[in-house]
């Protein structure tokens, strides 16, 4: 090119793309790149712009000199000292100029702020610029790790909606549950798309099932909801809720193929705001029976898991620690079984059992985390660590309600082939208010041991009995050929007595482990299990009939049964009003299997009201059910076996109404009383005819022994002959006819020798009696024909006997 100082640009920005043009520096580039044939059949026109000059010599660039390949120049120059040449074109007789318009450095800088503003936070989640740790996008309470945005991937630099969880699969279970105003929430577990599947099983599916309508178990009403890409895929953990939002708590990873544990966070989904909010690096606090407090929350798996909203509170049950809960566990160290209750106070509820919560204080935006460890019994050898069992809440007893403990298990033994369970005739019962654990008896044949059964509870009209019902479940081993249950059981509180439930001709669903229970309007409402090997699919909804104890193919929603604001909760009628009464109970009634057992009617009246094998020690001694007035449609009362009150505090203490037990207990003691001193009197009169039989029978051998001067007070029954019982002797009547008008009566009698012998006469006035004809008289009778009276004799009669003792 020539040495002089040309200043090119191009009027036409579509035919030539411009990477840097030369401005005031001394040594400036830019670069010519032809997009598109240039066309120059338009006439060319004058310019005040910078004329173009690519070969030196100062002249317009013609078609014919424009070759059709891409062609770049570097042009390099020294400082213009003239921005503005003139030049002429020959074509058409026109002239034209092309410049580019110059533009100064703010504008630029502008310009350039604003993309960087606009394109950096847009490539912050990349894996160029993603970091380990904050997001500047993201919830408030806490971050999203970029690890685990797997559904939130980039095309481009478009960021790809979260995919809603697919609700038709193979088969479900392991899943984390909740019910929330008639809507059941579940979370990840385990899921199959297709028969036979074995890796890759864990999800983090999220969805619902409707309870508040009606339907089919072929066609529940169930909605995928998007899988968050936050909370990790676990199973065998638990979902808590309050009234507003749900928590997950534990769970074990995936182990095929095997995945890695983050340090555990808390993930909180906001219902009404649908999001997921994470609190890390959670510790507990110092409280009653506690671990001390400031110590890291571990994620535990497969523990038994409870929430209590009118509490405030969340607990999880024992499990265990390993290498698919706890990072760094290193996978040669042995599973740890556990034996500690972990409690979550909900934020904004208070807990008398937390040191920091004390005085009515509430728990902040990440709630309060307190570990029993010492709870009474706890610490001791009798209560075993366990895995895989159940909580089930009952309200009453103490001021806070009873946690029960049903079933569970560990694998132990050198080769891990060795099982223990936790006993299902023994109960675990833990009391809230105190914080301690105690151990109480159950009565009936019970079930057979095992692990991850689904347990729920529902309560009485009137409040005086809490039924628990406990179905499916498994045994450990031997590890893959496990059995699985599909039997129904009910515990009924406080009697603490096992029920079977009789399910024979009934369409009852495939034996199953792990599947996840709620109860509403008195329905049990069953999703997923796992069914084992021989079963491809399972449709995975099920209901069952808490009343009418039988399995039904439809849920059917009852007439208000949650559907006003009233009963949002779904209680009883008698107890809507009482925060404490058990959610889910609508339109439940006693079965008649139970009430054979504890008395009553449909509506409650239990008789048994304390439990059947005598509580010796904890709130069963000298608690009670909180008990409520049922009253029928026209205002009739049915039952009135007390009222309930709640304290500021959340306790409940029952008053009022009659004690039906204490009634029926002391009607019972005072019939035995009566009978032992029915009994004692009869005894006395027993002992005392027996003495006056053997006097009697003393005085007539002295008779017999002595001649006819003896005196005698025997008096022969009739006029007949009789035999004594012990001797060979023998009396009859000797003469004629005995008269009673005054006519004597001779008697003789045969002695040992076989003489006859006058008989001394009977004492003046007396005379053998003709007949049987008075009590006395046949008494006496008895005595006289030397017949030994019996005590059984006196118990039928005891009159007869006082007469012969009075006559005597």
């Amino acid at each position: 090119m020539a040495s002089k100082d040309p200043v090119a640009t191009i009027e036409d920005l579509s035919n030539c793309d411009v990477r840097h043009r030369s401005e005031e520096s001394q040594e400036d580039y830019f670069t010519i790149t032809p997009q598109s044939p240039i066309d120059f059949t338009r006439p060319c026109r004058r310019s005040k712009f910078t004329e173009l000059d690519v070969d030196g010599d100062n002249t317009c660039v013609k078609e014919n000199n424009l070759t059709p390949s891409i062609r770049t120049d570097l042009v390099t120059r020294r400082r213009s000292t003239s921005l503005l040449t003139e030049s002429s074109c020959d074509s058409d007789d026109e002239s034209f100029r092309t410049a580019l318009p110059r533009f100064s450095l703010y504008p630029r800088l502008y310009i350039l702020t604003l993309v960087l503003l606009i394109a950096v936070p847009l490539l912050y989640d990349t894996k160029w610029l993603a970091l380990p740790d904050a997001s500047i996008i993201g919830a408030r309470a806490g971050v999203i790790r970029r690890a685990d945005r797997k559904s939130e991937a980039t095309a481009g630099n478009e960021l790809l909606r979260r995919q809603n969880t697919n609700t038709d699969v193979c088969s479900r279970w392991s899943a984390q549950s909740a019910l929330v105003n008639g809507t059941m929430y579940l979370y990840g577990g385990h899921a199959t798309q297709q028969p036979g599947e074995h890796d890759g099983t864990w999800t983090n599916d999220f969805f619902t099932v409707d309870l508040t309508k009606s339907w089919d178990i072929s066609a529940p009403v169930v909605s995928g909801l998007p899988q968050p890409s936050g909370p990790p895929a676990v199973a065998n953990g638990f979902l808590w809720n309050s009234y507003d939002s749900l928590y997950l708590y534990g769970g074990i990873v995936s182990d095929s193929p095997a995945a890695v544990p983050d340090p555990y966070s808390l993930w909180e989904y906001q219902i009404k705001n649908a999001k997921w909010v994470e609190h890390q690096n959670p510790k507990t606090s110092n409280g009653n029976s506690s671990d001390g407090g400031n110590q890291p929350v571990l994620q535990t798996g497969e523990g038994a898991g409870i929430s209590i909203p009118e509490l405030g509170r969340g607990y999880f049950f024992a499990g265990h620690l390993d290498h698919y809960t706890t990072p760094g566990w290193s996978i040669q160290v042995a599973r740890l079984y556990l034996k500690s209750l972990l409690e979550f106070t909900f934020p904004g509820y208070s807990n008398d059992g937390v040191k920091d919560l004390s005085g009515g204080k509430t728990a902040g935006s990440d709630g309060a985390w307190r570990n029993v460890t010492e709870g009474g019994i706890q610490d001791t050898a009798k209560f075993p660590s366990r895995a895989d069992g159940a909580l089930v809440f009952v309200p009453g007893f103490g001021a806070d309600g009873i946690l029960l403990s049903i079933g569970g298990g560990l694998v132990t033994g050198p080769g891990q082939n060795e099982s223990s369970f936790s006993q299902m005739n023994v109960i675990d019962v833990y009391d809230i208010a105190t914080s301690t654990w105690y151990k109480q008896a159950t009565t009936g044949k019970y079930p057979s041991l095992r692990v991850n059964p689904c347990a729920v509870a529902a309560s009485a009209p009137d409040g005086s009995s809490t039924n628990v019902y406990v179905y499916g479940g498994q045994n450990l081993l031997p590890y893959g050929q496990q059995i699985q249950y599909d039997d129904m059981w009910i515990l009924t509180v406080p009697s603490f007595t096992w029920v079977q439930v009789d399910t024979d001709g009934q369409s009852v669903p495939p034996a199953r482990v792990g599947a996840s229970c709620s109860i509403w309007n008195g329905q049990i409402v069953v999703v997923g299990g796992y069914t084992g090997p021989d079963l491809s699919c399972d449709s995975g909804f099920y209901v069952f009939s808490a009343t009418d104890l039988k399995w039904q193919n439809n849920y059917n929603v009852l007439s208000d049964g949650g559907t006003n604001t009233k009963n949002t909760q779904n209680q009883q009628i008698s107890q809507q009003d009482d925060p404490q009464g058990l959610s889910g109970s609508y339109g439940y009634q006693v079965p008649g299997a139970v009430q054979s057992v504890i008395g009553g009617n449909a509506n409650g009246g239990a008789t048994i009201t304390a439990p059947a094998q005598a509580a010796t020690q904890g709130p069963l001694v000298t608690g009670k059910p909180i008990t409520y007035t049922v009253t029928n449609s026209n205002g009739a009362v049915v039952t009135q076996t007390g009222t309930s009150s709640v304290t500021a505090g959340g306790s409940q203490n029952g008053k009022g109404g009659p004690n039906i037990g204490a009634i029926v207990a002391g009607m019972v003691a005072g019939f035995f009383a009566v009978l032992a001193a029915y009994l004692g009197f009869c005894a006395w009169v027993y002992r005392r005819q027996l003495a006056l039989y053997k006097n009697h029978v003393a005085m007539s051998q002295r008779a017999l022994a002595g001649g006819p001067n003896e005196k005698t007070s025997f008096i022969p029954s009739s006029t007949e002959g009789s035999s004594a019982r012990n001797g060979k002797a023998s009396s009859s009547l000797a003469g004629g006819s005995s008269g009673i008008g005054g006519a004597s009566t001779k008697l003789t009698q045969s002695n040992s020798n076989g003489q006859d012998g006058e008989v001394p006469p009977l004492p003046t006035g007396v005379w053998p009696p003709v007949g049987r004809n008075s009590t006395a008289n046949s008494s006496t009778e008895d005595l006289m024909v030397g017949q030994e009276p019996s005590f059984v004799g006196v118990l039928l009669n005891p009159r007869r006997s006082l007469r012969v003792i009075n006559r005597d």
